[in-house]
């Protein structure tokens, strides 16, 4: 089972935690003034400190895969985090950055839940199992990871969102700008073979398709999430190879700082903050804070119930860097066709207002890049079928479960 998880590049695995106490305030609420976070932490190698909880204050811990000031996946999960912290009287944060998958995750659950924590969130596809496990032995913790399928219905829930919507809408921008660059030709760089990465891949194409019919797109699997040097060897790979566009599933900006070198453009993710440079177009991103605060306040308060939960773009917490309010539009995006930016504008607007959902995104006919019917006229997809491979979990099969490229993407999946 593959993950968000760092290469490692020496034996000693190196950890990092922070913990942020924070006071009252009144109201205590988003709509109030966010009360002050000071943080306070240590590093260590080996001999990882696990954080302590306070006495009488609620306390929450996130395990970060990745730094949590990568401008990527990691940071989004951080400044959420801080949100909670901010926003919710009495309450106690911490978080375990760099942490891999398997015994090494494990062990940090356990740790966490032996200090105490309340609420202890994952952050990385790998993490499930082990969350899992330990969740069993701790029944009085709840316990919450991110992009996994599944939960105890108990204390081990799970949790996720639409992005496949915005990259859809990237995926607008996107072929807009190579048709009108007069090179139809995008690249995306996957990270791992898992249906999260398949179901976003075709939610690009599908949206360039919208803008720029002639369109087609090379895919590189890189089989990491965090990893510079490999991103800007992937993204550079694409670019050689024609693409004008390049998209990364991965957490760092490596490739808009690829494509500004190469006179081409690019699309971060994740986190507003990576698209800094102007051969960057856009960055789909998370904004979970609100949402973190929501069931942290609902497991404080005992009414939160453990399940399977995945939200859509009217809840508010995903984004298009350029297109949400305050933000300007990218140079590459500003110069494109009106029409195109106001289709992107008005799809935008449906899907804020709930009008226009994921299984929008992926609504009949879809034929995948052999030919075949993936999505008859007048079906479409449903929640199994985007997160599953064939024939999917035991009394929650998939019908057109999330293993085909769709037409325009080059590429098998491999067997």
């Amino acid at each position: 089972m593959t993950s968000r998880r760092p290469k490692l590049t020496a034996l000693l695995i190196t950890f990092a935690l922070v913990a942020g106490a924070c006071s009252p305030s009144a109201g205590g609420s988003p709509s109030a003034p966010p009360q002050a976070c000071e943080a306070a932490g240590s590093a260590a190698g080996a001999d990882l400190q696990i954080p302590d909880v306070e006495a009488g204050k609620f306390n929450v811990a996130m395990v970060l895969i990745g730094p949590h000031d990568d401008g990527g996946w990691s940071q989004a999960h951080y400044e959420g985090l801080l949100y909670v912290c901010q926003n919710m009287p009495d309450s106690h944060v911490a978080y375990i950055e760099l942490v891999p998958e398997g015994a090494d995750s494990e062990q940090v659950f356990r740790s966490l839940s032996r200090k105490g924590f309340d609420f202890i969130i994952g952050t990385s596809f790998g993490y499930m199992d082990p969350m899992e496990t330990v969740a069993g032995e701790f029944p009085d913790i709840t316990y919450l990871h991110l992009t996994g399928f599944k939960s105890n219905g108990k204390n081990f829930g799970n949790f996720f969102g639409a992005m496949e919507d915005f990259k859809y809408l990237a995926g607008m921008l996107a072929g807009s700008r190579a048709k009108a660059d007069g090179n139809p030709k995008l690249g995306y760089m996957a990270t791992f073979q898992i249906p999260e990465e398949i179901r976003l891949g075709n939610a690009i194409m599908l949206g360039a398709k919208v803008t720029c019919p002639e369109c087609t797109m090379d895919v590189r699997w890189i089989n990491t999430w965090h990893d510079p040097i490999i991103e800007k060897e992937a993204a550079a790979s694409l670019f050689d190879a024609g693409a004008q566009v390049v998209f990364t599933g991965a957490d760092t900006p490596a490739v808009a700082d690829v494509a500004q070198e190469k006179g081409k453009w690019g699309v971060t993710y994740d986190h507003p903050g990576s698209c800094k440079v102007e051969a960057c177009l856009t960055a789909p991103y998370w904004i979970w804070g609100p949402e973190y605060l929501r069931i942290a306040e609902a497991v404080k308060a005992g009414t939160y119930t453990a399940g399977y939960e995945y939200f859509d773009a009217d809840s508010g917490a995903m984004g298009l860097f350029g297109f949400m309010e305050g933000e300007t539009l990218q140079p590459g995006v500003a110069s494109l066709p009106a029409e195109d930016i106001q289709k992107v504008k008005d799809t935008l607007a449906k899907m804020l207002a709930g009008q226009f959902t994921r299984f929008d995104v992926f609504a009949g006919p879809i034929n995948d890049n052999t030919g075949a019917v993936k999505v008859p006229a007048g079906e479409k997809l449903k929640q199994a079928d985007l997160d599953q491979f064939p024939p999917g979990a035991p009394g929650n099969e998939c019908t057109y479960c999330m293993k085909w490229f769709a037409e325009g993407i080059n590429g098998e999946l491999p067997q």
